[in-house]
């Protein structure tokens, strides 16, 4: 019998946004607020030197958790920050004509249903004299090696493709997308946001180049992240988005935010010893989720592949309801309609539009993301609100009543004055 007495509410159900920081990691950066404060580029005493052995832990946490080398772990504030390093950075240093010069300086591959992170970094750089091209992904979200093989130009100088969508977890064919760009001298960047820290990651198994990550998506602080620059077959080389002390292999100038990369650093320690335990236990909560809201309410549908996906996101789209009214309905239950950096516009999500869903639809769809503190409890009060919430908005909808009477609405021809 599933457990429907009220656990303690809010009910947070947003971890693809953020996740809350783990009590273990707060306990490994606290030092380092007061009495390891100094300046890793300080090399002449010790406070610079205790410094700089928590950062030296750190990237050699990072690395141990994506299978690198520590020197290939360059830290920045995040994975919008690494995105914009990767992408311009890759793209300028590796360019076939100089700005200005009247010819395309280069051509790169993306997907439409990138973060925003990627697609504003590639449309900039449209401007700037590159080409892009936009994958249309099928209506299963999965971008494939195939996909990516007939877009590929004699000019391409690199190919941006996430690991796993952030709003429906489908998870891209990087291994085979990374193998196609090492047979044609391609740089491969992928940003593996959702993916680090979730799931098993071997950048060098999927010929990976280029890799952005961030911290405050497996349990540590925000404001830090990491991008990981291969040093051999190819050695990667960038140019940098900011001048200054040469710090981070020249490549991230700039005092290195010492906390927040010993919070990092010990994140990535705990994901890798507790990482395939959460997949599994997440993976049958978020099918108990599914299952259940599916099993008891009609016309909804999960959105994205049903097997190749991330185990702690779910996107399911409600028909007969309105968005904003369903998210009222359940305001217990901290969840989101997109993303969580364009939730604030009441556009319904490009992600969705983009593999196909319908804009009704695609406006009355939630993004359920678990994670390490989701209880069963949660889960079971959860289905119940949101069950309950969208049966009482299709109560007052004559659409709704005119669809179970069997009249397809596709056909009506709906007169206007």
């Amino acid at each position: 019998m599933p457990d429907l007495t009220t656990p303690k509410l809010p009910i947070y159900l947003d971890h693809a946004a953020t996740t809350p920081c783990d009590p273990r990691v707060v306990e490994a950066m606290l030092p380092y607020f007061t009495s390891i404060f100094g300046n890793p580029g300080s090399r002449n005493h010790r406070f610079g030197w205790e410094a700089e052995e928590g950062v030296d832990k750190a990237r050699r946490q990072v690395a141990a958790l994506i299978k690198s080398d520590e020197k290939e772990v360059i830290f920045t504030s995040g994975a919008t920050e690494s995105n914009n390093l990767a992408i311009r950075g890759a793209a300028i240093m590796y360019e076939k004509a100089p700005e200005g010069s009247g010819k395309s300086r280069g051509h790169i591959i993306s997907c439409a249903i990138e973060h925003k992170a990627v697609l504003d970094p590639c449309k900039r750089l449209q401007k700037e004299g590159f080409e892009v091209t936009f994958l249309d992904p099928p209506k299963d979200g999965i971008v494939t090696a195939e996909m990516v093989k007939a877009a590929l130009r004699d000019d391409t100088v690199l190919v941006t493709l996430m690991y796993a969508n952030n709003e429906i977890g489908t998870i891209n064919e990087i291994a085979q997308i990374g193998e196609l760009c090492k047979s044609r001298d391609v740089i491969f960047h992928t940003d593996a946001t959702q993916w680090v820290g979730k799931m098993p990651t071997d950048v060098y198994a999927d010929n990976v180049d280029l890799m952005s990550f961030s911290s405050h998506k497996i349990y540590g602080p925000k404001g830090v992240g990491g991008l990981f620059v291969r040093r051999k077959r190819p050695r990667v080389r960038l140019t940098p988005l900011v001048d200054g002390g040469g710090q981070e292999r020249g490549f991230r100038s700039g005092t290195l935010n010492v906390t927040g990369i010993v919070g990092l650093g010990k994140a990535c320690e705990i994901a890798g010893q507790e990482m395939a335990a959460d997949a599994i236990r997440l993976g049958k909560l978020r099918k108990k989720l599914e299952d259940s809201i599916t099993s008891r309410l009609d016309t909804c549908q999960i959105n994205g592949h049903r097997e190749k996906r991330l185990p702690h996101i779910t996107n399911i789209s409600f028909g007969f309801v309105e968005g904003e009214s369903l998210m009222m309905a359940i305001k217990e239950i901290a969840c989101s309609s997109g993303s969580a950096c364009t939730s604030a516009s009441l556009e319904p999500s490009y992600v969705l539009k983009n593999i196909g869903v319908g804009d009704d639809l695609a406006h009355s769809s939630l993004r359920l993301s678990l994670g390490r503190w989701t209880t069963e409890q949660e889960i079971d009060y959860s289905i119940e609100k949101i069950v309950t919430a969208v049966k009482k908005l299709r109560d007052l909808s004559p659409l709704y009543d005119m669809h179970k009477e069997g009249i397809d609405l596709s056909k009506v021809e709906w007169a206007h004055h």
